[in-house]
């Protein structure tokens, strides 16, 4: 693993408790326009959870650069729709009056946790993505299918009950760092990325990452 990665997992609570649920406004909180104009769009709840995990990586970033949040100005990357002020969605990044500053970061999201990655002060062409899931979440039928490759689909065909569920999230977290790190996102089918053999991947332990220990987590670096 990359020295100086940092992580850090934030319980966001209840859901009424949450900046941007209902009865919130989407103003006088730590989001830029491009970033409140995309939660003001958004149903209640998605909001709430769009809005913690911004005021949550807005703060992470502050502390690792030691920069007051207000200053920082939302810089993300998209492989599509591209880079800067405007755009509210692809790789996190943050710039300090109009200098992109020097930090990679990623974001994942899992029931009422979040699980926030940076490195500071990068090697040049550097990318970071990082992952969380509850396995909880994923006992739902057809899950392989339409996530998980052929080989992988044969690991998994003989378990069953807990240990199915804790196999598929390792499986799923591992591609989804992948996924965030390359800038693909949901635009590659999942079943098509070998969680097992990509270069640069690292399971994280509840103990490194501060989740609940059934949670899993991974980390992708390249």
């Amino acid at each position: 693993m990359e020295p100086g990665l940092v992580l850090q997992a934030v319980q966001t609570g209840r859901e009424g408790d949450r900046p941007g649920s209902a009865g919130h406004n989407v103003h006088g909180l730590l989001l830029d326009p491009a970033e409140a104009g995309r939660a003001a769009a958004m149903v209640p709840d998605s909001r709430a959870r769009f809005i913690a995990g911004r005021t949550a990586l807005r703060r992470f970033a502050a502390t690792l650069l030691d920069v007051p949040p207000d200053e920082l100005e939302a810089s993300y990357s998209c492989p599509v729709c591209g880079s800067g002020p405007a755009v509210s969605h692809g790789r996190p990044g943050y710039a300090r009056r109009g200098k992109q500053l020097p930090v990679l970061l990623s974001l994942a999201r899992t029931q009422d946790w979040i699980l926030l990655a940076g490195l500071t002060s990068p090697v040049k062409g550097l990318r970071l993505g990082v992952d969380a899931e509850d396995p909880g979440r994923l006992g739902f039928e057809g899950f392989d299918a339409v996530a998980l490759g052929q080989d992988e689909r044969v690991g998994v065909a003989s378990l069953s009950g807990p240990a199915l569920l804790s196999e598929r999230a390792r499986l799923w977290v591992r591609k989804e760092a992948w996924l965030k790190m390359t800038g693909e996102g949901v635009r590659r089918d999942p079943r098509t990325v070998d969680a097992g053999s990509l270069p640069g991947i690292a399971d994280l332990a509840a103990t490194r990452t501060g989740l609940p220990d059934a949670f899993a987590a991974a980390v992708a670096l390249g």
